[in-house]
């Protein structure tokens, strides 16, 4: 179960300036992915999730704490979509200079829409490295992200190593599961 690349594994998320979809073919391509198994959620429902073992989604927060407009288009579709049995792992990105007080809330949002159904939850990512003054996506007494957390406003020469990290991280996980 360590070969992440070879899991029937799909990519959704769901992107208004292409931040998040760079960010998730980035993933796509370190998992050596097809674009066969990345989607965004703007022209595809959510439904389509089902068919797949483990979940890799991302999302943007946007301006106060929002959700980005295509994860708010189908938002009430998550309750609906059955992820009994699915490995999820989230990946959120925001702006922690810009908005300090709502970095990566959508995030966090989104975590908590998602472990209402019984699916398995992976890749929490070390709150170290960031300036921010508070997040609706920190777990664990603070220290973690619920997700890989990217800020390609003031971080974007991280990204890459983050990803790598990550992916790395979720191989061991699935590993362990």
């Amino acid at each position: 179960m360590s070969n992440l690349s070879s899991k029937n594994v799909a990519i959704f998320y769901g992107s208004t300036t292409c931040y998040t979809e760079m960010a998730a073919e980035k993933i796509a391509a370190v998992l050596e992915m097809g674009s066969e198994s990345l989607f965004n959620i703007k022209d595809v429902n959510l439904k389509k999730a089902e068919s797949f073992d483990i979940l890799l989604l991302g999302i943007s927060t946007w301006d106060f704490g929002e959700i980005q407009e295509d994860w708010e288009s189908q938002w009430q579709d998550i309750a609906d979509t059955d992820l009994t049995g699915k490995t999820i792992a989230l990946f959120g990105l925001g702006d922690q200079v810009g908005y300090p007080d709502w970095f990566q809330d959508a995030l966090g949002m989104l975590h908590d829409e998602i472990i209402k159904q019984d699916c398995d939850i992976i890749g929490y990512w070390p709150n170290t490295g960031y300036e921010f003054n508070a997040s609706k996506a920190l777990v664990a007494e603070d220290e973690f992200f619920v997700g890989l957390s990217l800020d390609d406003e003031n971080q974007y020469e991280q990204t890459d190593d983050r990803i790598a990290l990550w992916i790395e991280q979720l191989r061991q996980e699935l590993t362990a599961l």
